[in-house]
C-alpha cells in the first residue's frame, strides 16, 4: 500500500476536520489558529499513520520534506497526478509503473521514443510489452 505525503495527509485530515469551513470555500486557519482539538485531530491521523506502517516512515518522511519545497504551482500538478493515479484503472497503474520502471533508466531520446511508439501500439501489443518488462519494485 502506498501512503500521500505526510502534508496532503494534514489537508485531507483538516478538511474532514472542519467540513463547515472546508466546505463553504472559506480558507482553513493557520496551525497556530487552530484549536488544540483540531490539531490533536490531525495529527492523531498522521501518528497512526506512522505508527501502523514502521516500513513506510522513511518514504513518508522523504514525501514530507520533499512536498515543503515544492511551489505552490508544483503541489497543484502533484495534486493532479495524484487523482490521476487513484482514477485509474489497476491494469493502467500497473501499465505505468512498467513504464516508469523502464523509462526512468532511458536516455531523452529513447524515453520520447518508446512514448511515441507506446501510442501507437495495439492493446496486444502493450499487453506483449508488459510481459516483457514487468515493473519491479
Amino acid at each position: 500500500m502506498r501512503f500521500p505525503t505526510l502534508t496532503l495527509t494534514l489537508a485531507l485530515a483538516a478538511a474532514l476536520a472542519m467540513p463547515a469551513m472546508a466546505q463553504s470555500g472559506q480558507q482553513l486557519p493557520q496551525w497556530d489558529q487552530l484549536t488544540a482539538d483540531q490539531r490533536e485531530t490531525l495529527m492523531s491521523t498522521v501518528r497512526d499513520r506512522w505508527n501502523d506502517a514502521p516500513e513506510h516512515r522513511e518514504r513518508m518522511l522523504r514525501h514530507a520534506e520533499r512536498w515543503q519545497q515544492m511551489t505552490p504551482a508544483e503541489r497543484r500538478s502533484a495534486h493532479h497526478g495524484m487523482k490521476r493515479w487513484r482514477d485509474m484503472s489497476p491494469e493502467r497503474r500497473e501499465e505505468a509503473r512498467a513504464l516508469y520502471h523502464r523509462m526512468r533508466e532511458m536516455p531523452d531520446a529513447e524515453r520520447e521514443a518508446l512514448r511515441k511508439r507506446w501510442k501507437e501500439m495495439s492493446p496486444e501489443q502493450r499487453r506483449a510489452w508488459l510481459e516483457a518488462n514487468p515493473a519491479s519494485e
